[in-house]
């Protein structure tokens, strides 16, 4: 009986949820260092370090394989946002979320466009950043609805579509997506579970070659491809 309860016990810590590991990028070294402590606090984060500039940042993403980088976007050696690109190529799967202060809407445009998950802002509390994290790592985007309309006419269209064509499903997901609905939200608004809606999302993130859904909306609208924008 012991030996069953002891396997058993085994077999559920073999099929716990995988840990987010979270690299922070900032030269504030008391918001930096106070971060990465909330985050392995956490069970379900680690942070795997803190880099203080872009060298160090490019350094530490090929030797820690993080999941979600904690970006700001003034570092000492450069402008985070406009190596989001170069950062994502060293490990593609990342999900960057920038952390802004008071950045202007071109920054933040600039940012979408490179591939960012979303931002927080670092006067919000620590929970809230550790919920944007797991939302970044689910594959949300980290962005109120309110600020998500105000960016999406700002993005650069080019009216040329050079990928797969859409679903109509899936263009209604991304309808609703542009709408800064969380998967959840579309899940409740088409009556079909989460884990359809992941899929369409997972789908048409494919056909636009985007790794996070404010990639595919940036793409989405270069291109042309939702409607009445």
């Amino acid at each position: 009986m012991s030996t069953h309860s002891s396997s058993a016990d085994e077999a559920h810590a073999e099929i716990e949820a995988p840990v987010t590991r979270v690299l922070v990028v900032d030269d504030h070294e008391v918001l930096a260092s106070s971060l990465a402590r909330v985050l392995d606090e956490e069970p379900d984060l680690a942070s795997v370090g803190v880099a203080g500039t872009l060298e160090r940042a490019r350094a530490m993403i090929v030797t820690t394989a993080p999941d979600v980088v904690l970006l700001d976007h003034r570092l000492p050696d450069g402008d985070g946002v406009a190596a989001i690109s170069e950062l994502r190529a060293l490990r593609p799967s990342i999900k960057v979320v920038v952390l802004t202060a008071s950045a202007a809407d071109h920054v933040l445009v600039a940012a979408i466009e490179a591939g960012a998950s979303g931002f927080v802002s670092k006067t919000r509390s620590l929970g809230e950043l550790t919920s944007a994290v797991r939302a970044a790592a689910s594959g949300e985007a980290v962005i109120s609805p309110e600020l998500l309309a105000r960016l999406l006419p700002r993005l650069s269209p080019s009216g040329r579509p050079r990928h797969q064509e859409l679903t109509e499903r899936e263009r209604e997901v991304l309808g609703l997506v542009a709408e800064g609905l969380s998967n959840a939200a579309i899940a409740e608004r088409l009556v079909v579970s989460v884990h359809t809606v992941r899929n369409h999302v997972a789908n048409l993130s494919a056909k636009l070659g985007a790794h996070s859904k404010l990639e595919a909306l940036s793409i989405a609208v270069r291109e042309g491809l939702l409607p009445g924008r």
